[in-house]
């Protein structure tokens, strides 16, 4: 559980959903990024959210890894040389950043450099809406939001039309600011084909979608995974999503996209639950799961719980 989303449980998940065997492929391509991550402290910079920033970089850190924040293009871009993968969120917006963003972007395209996009509130505002449909032209590899957004997105990016609309429920539906007012099976069909065409346009042939919620959401256009578990105090910090936004990059810079958004997902959902044991409201909690971070195991990430349908 990763960003603020209506009411899920594991049950409301399609039914035909499978748990993944210990040994399969995907649990040991987990475990491996978990290591990774924890011998290469891989570096993943971040244009970020300002409200958001300290978590971001802490959540970074504590699992291992290397932060790196900015705002001028030309630093990402050379920044880029030497990270494994970026990650942008346009969570909070400065008027500049309508030229900025597309700019990183389409250097990002040119050199097949990976990076993960937060499309925070996706639908407010003109210049957010332009922002993110320039993207569309360069798109990331991977796409992490709640359900509004990236039912939003989808159609922002005008991936569904005629029968494909009636999949994602209703098309008028808005972010409530940063909030979403969808519950996650809404977002399966605009993951799944907002997913394909991030695979179709990536250097490396591969992408996903991650939707945040009480039982994440993960696609890479073929497969759709789920993962249940977590924290309901995480609705309760400022940050979750963002921070999780940026420890996908993270282990995208050593891992494949899907790898890196379910790996990133386990160790939230192993890391949050660790810490509502011990904390006492909110602000200990943000403590804790710091601390949960860094004290989850590769073997504890792998085992999360993830059901695949």
């Amino acid at each position: 559980m990763s960003d603020t989303t209506p009411s899920q449980t594991p049950s409301t998940a399609k039914a035909n959903t499978e748990q993944l065997a210990a040994d399969h492929p995907l649990r040991q391509a987990i475990q491996e990024a978990a290591r990774q991550v924890r011998q290469q402290t891989p570096l993943a910079q971040s244009f970020t959210n300002f409200v958001t920033i300290n978590l971001v970089a802490n959540a970074q850190l504590a699992v291992g890894g290397s932060a790196a924040m900015s705002y001028l293009p030309d630093d990402i871009a050379d920044v880029s040389e030497i990270s494994g993968a970026s990650y942008i969120n346009v969570g909070t917006l400065l008027p500049f950043f309508a030229q900025a963003l597309p700019e990183i972007a389409q250097e990002f395209a040119r050199t097949g450099h990976p990076w993960v996009l937060d499309p925070v509130a996706a639908g407010l505002g003109n210049t957010r809406t332009a922002i993110l449909s320039s993207f569309k032209e360069y798109p990331p590899t991977v796409v992490r939001g709640n359900a509004s957004e990236i039912i939003t997105l989808a159609h922002m990016w005008e991936l569904e039309d005629g029968d494909d609309a009636g999949h994602s429920g209703n098309q008028d539906s808005r972010p409530a600011g940063v909030e979403s007012v969808d519950d996650v099976e809404h977002a399966r069909h605009a993951a799944t084909i907002l997913a394909r065409y991030l695979v179709s346009h990536s250097a490396s042939g591969k992408a996903c979608v991650a939707v945040s919620g009480a039982v994440d959401l993960i696609t890479d256009g073929s497969l759709v995974y789920r993962l249940p578990g977590g924290s309901e105090l995480m609705t309760k910090i400022t940050g979750a999503g963002c921070s999780l936004g940026g420890v996908i990059g993270t282990y995208l810079a050593v891992s494949d996209p899907l790898t890196a958004a379910l790996a990133a997902s386990a160790h939230y959902n192993v890391a949050s639950e660790q810490a509502a044991l011990s904390a006492k409201g909110p602000g200990s909690f943000q403590s804790a799961f710091l601390d949960g971070l860094w004290n989850a195991s590769a073997t504890d990430i792998a085992n999360a719980p993830i059901l695949l349908n």
